[in-house]
């Protein structure tokens, strides 16, 4: 019983003692937890407060300069060829004495390449030099002949009338006159015709230089001097030429097009010309004409194509693939303007906009004056320039003067 009645008063209720002062370690709780919640908060901020930008993808507009591009309408591949091309040679069998071309060389109509060794045609000159002063030496001395004829023939003319002579001297003096003419024609001829061989010596003789027949680049030195050149292929060691000369004013190109495309080109067709060897160089060029034969092996048809730059890059035999261009479009239907992607171009409050990203990331809202379309592309005629950059779908929550951040730029 007394320990039954020693509990009950450790369960009474004390309502006179004073309370006991709440604990430290519940306030370190409680700065713990507003610590937590302001690092919380602070973390929130600069997630979602610090940069409110929209995340937006761009792409620049370009301005339209002397009309639209033309596009491909088939491609090719073919060779720069020459049209004025020629294997000099001489026009004698000869010796050659001197070359006096190279690789590379320019060299101007009617200049001397080569000299073969003149020695024969010299002899023949020579002779006909002689032949040319007998003949002139046998004309003046039968012209001679005649005039002494002709003086006797007229003085027995007039002593035959006076019956001084017999008539059958008279006639003997006048049938040698008559002689004397003939033999004076025929030395005169003579002279003529020693003359026109002595012209053919010169000419055999002038055979032996071998002239450019128009002017061009040396692109070949096929001759040496000691070796026999001949106009005409007599086997062995006979050369044919002394030299390949090429016009570079009359290059062009030929290409190939196969017969099921031959009907997408036409004459005078804008071409550009690529060089593989200059794969950055793009070279305008037109279509000169289509020769009406076709390769019944390749099925293919010859277009030649007419260079409309000249370069010294440009050699014959250099391999070029070629792009036959959409006619180009009269002046006056040229679009102008700027060229801006249609995904920029959106509808606000009846009128069509874009988004102009600027200084600071920051957007402008521009409205537009929009032309015809160009393929995935837009002109605009007014409200942009070349060169900006225009936001690509925007948002329909986007507002001119919000910031963006760009996510990536279309190319």
């Amino acid at each position: 019983m007394n320990a039954s009645a020693e509990l009950l008063k450790e369960l009474r209720i004390e309502r006179n003692r004073t309370p006991e002062p709440p604990s430290r370690r519940g306030l370190w709780i409680a700065l713990g937890v507003a610590v937590v919640l302001l690092a919380l908060g602070a973390a929130g901020w600069a997630l979602f407060g610090r940069d409110r930008a929209v995340e937006v993808r761009t792409a620049p507009t370009v301005a339209i300069a002397g009309g639209s591009a033309t596009a491909s309408v088939l491609d090719a591949s073919g060779y720069v060829v020459a049209r004025r091309i020629a294997t000099v040679s001489s026009k004698i069998t000869g010796r050659v004495k001197e070359v006096l071309i190279e690789e590379g060389m320019r060299v101007e109509q009617d200049q001397v390449l080569a000299r073969l060794d003149p020695i024969d045609a010299d002899a023949q000159r020579t002779l006909a030099t002689s032949q040319v002063a007998a003949a002139r030496s046998q004309a003046d001395s039968v012209r001679a002949q005649l005039v002494e004829a002709e003086a006797n023939a007229r003085r027995l003319g007039s002593l035959v009338d006076q019956q001084l002579v017999s008539r059958a001297q008279y006639e003997q003096a006048v049938s040698q006159r008559d002689a004397m003419r003939a033999q004076a024609t025929a030395a005169q001829r003579n002279a003529q015709v020693a003359g026109d061989q002595l012209r053919i010596a010169d000419q055999g003789l002038d055979n032996t230089i071998v002239r450019a027949p128009f002017a061009g680049i040396i692109t070949a030195k096929a001759a040496q001097p000691g070796e026999i050149v001949s106009p005409m292929a007599t086997g062995g060691f006979t050369r044919t030429g002394i030299g390949t000369i090429v016009d570079m004013d009359s290059l062009e190109v030929e290409v190939d097009v196969g017969e099921a495309f031959i009907g997408r080109v036409q004459p005078q067709m804008p071409v550009e010309v690529v060089l593989n060897a200059y794969q950055d160089w793009k070279i305008p060029a037109e279509v000169i004409a289509i020769i009406p034969a076709a390769d019944r092996g390749k099925a293919t048809v010859k277009v030649r194509i007419a260079l409309k730059e000249k370069d010294a890059r440009i050699v014959p035999d250099m391999g070029v693939r070629v792009s036959f261009l959409e006619a180009a479009a009269k002046a006056d239907d040229q679009p102008t303007g700027v060229r801006a992607p249609a995904a920029a171009i959106v509808q606000r409050d009846g009128s069509e906009v874009a988004f102009v990203v600027g200084a600071g990331d920051i957007v402008a809202q521009r409205v537009l004056k929009t032309g015809i379309a160009l393929g995935s592309d837009r002109q605009v005629l007014d409200g942009l320039t070349g060169g900006e950059t225009v936001v690509l779908d925007p948002p329909a929550t986007l507002a001119d003067g919000d910031k963006v951040r760009v996510a990536d730029a279309a190319p």
